[in-house]
């Protein structure tokens, strides 16, 4: 309807199509992706008209502006978005043969891209905590289901086909989990710095990536214990696969509610718990040693994600015993002097009781 009040032309197809493109994509990205679809149909179609008014119309030119425009998107920033879209304008453009539609097409894209930036940066812009903490409770409780099923692969007696199979799946989706949260981290902080109603929220988003960096280290404990539990012969598995449930049911709690100081505390005490048992146990070969290095391992990084200082952690496990506390969650930290907006904060207490409940 705007292209069509203000484009002036009868078909306006692709205002439409610039602003899908834009929101293609995952949250925290669409509107950097709506200035990349922009600069890319720029390039293109500045690229067309330009080899129509040197060189004139036909498939060779065509060719021409298609490399040239693919040459300068490259440079300027190697983003597939900005290649295609750069791609795609010259080749309209040429194809139009008279510069007219390339123009349109320029019109278009900005009217396309400047919906979606106003529908992604003012009106539903996504809350850059929540952007992270789903991501991150995805990724956790995925790590609990694999453990979860680790240890019930150690208590059978025979080799059950399908549960191996589905362990390597979840294994697999681990690693596909701790890729999204590599990608949210950062697109929190870049939301509540460009944002106008999560600003203050910045503070928090910062914490809240170097956490979701430990969710990595994290993810890789997990793998590396059930990789050794599976490995282990059956005395190894006995010792291990109350260690693997427990920290199984520990990392499956924290996943249900990461803002909640009190589930976070109960992580650390079952850890340091676990943690203590597993060092109390001798360790006369070096099987046993990597069993417990893992057992260690993922204690130590369960801890540290909860938030307890890593230094005392770390004593905390080498003298097998002492206390942790865990520190309050991202979630509480805001500017100093700057009230949360009360609508936002009660709407959030909302879905979060909604969410416990379910």
């Amino acid at each position: 309807m705007i292209a069509l009040w203000i484009g002036d032309h009868d078909a306006p197809f692709f205002a439409p199509i610039a602003a899908v493109v834009a929101l293609s994509f995952g949250r925290g990205e669409r509107g950097l992706n709506a200035l990349r679809l922009v600069f890319g149909v720029c390039i293109g179609i500045v690229v067309g008209e330009l080899t129509i008014m040197v060189f004139g119309g036909g498939w060779d030119r065509l060719a021409l502006a298609t490399f040239v425009a693919l040459v300068i998107a490259q440079a300027a920033g190697a983003h597939r978005l900005m290649r295609v879209q750069a791609a795609a304008g010259a080749i309209l453009t040429i194809a139009a043969a008279d510069g007219e539609a390339g123009w349109n097409r320029l019109v278009d894209a900005l009217i396309g891209a400047g919906v979606a930036l106003v529908f992604t940066q003012v009106l539903f812009t996504p809350e850059p905590l929540a952007l992270v903490r789903r991501a991150e409770r995805a990724a956790l409780a995925t790590m609990a289901d694999g453990l979860g099923l680790a240890a019930e692969a150690m208590e059978q007696e025979t080799y059950d086909e399908e549960l191996h199979t589905g362990l390597i799946r979840c294994m697999s989706g681990v690693r596909e989990h701790l890729a999204e949260v590599g990608r949210a981290g950062p697109a929190g902080v870049r939301v509540a710095g460009h944002s106008l109603i999560w600003r203050y929220r910045r503070p928090a988003a910062t914490r809240t990536t170097g956490e979701a960096v430990q969710v990595q280290l994290l993810g890789a404990s997990c793998l590396m214990l059930m990789r050794t539990a599976l490995s282990a012969d059956r005395h190894g598995q006995g010792r291990l696969v109350q260690a693997v449930r427990e920290l199984a049911e520990a990392i499956a709690d924290l996943s249900t509610d990461l803002g909640s100081h009190r589930i976070r505390q109960r992580a650390v005490d079952r850890a340091v718990t676990v943690a203590r048992r597993a060092g109390q146990a001798p360790a006369p070969h070096m099987t046993r040693e990597a069993e417990e290095a893992g057992v260690r391992l993922l204690c130590l990084d369960i801890l540290v994600f909860a938030g307890a200082d890593p230094a005392e952690a770390s004593a905390v496990l080498q003298r097998g015993g002492g206390e942790l506390r865990a520190a309050a969650p991202p979630d509480d930290f805001h500017l100093p002097g700057l009230p949360r907006p009360a609508v936002l904060c009660r709407l959030r207490q909302t879905l979060a009781g909604i969410r416990r409940r379910r």
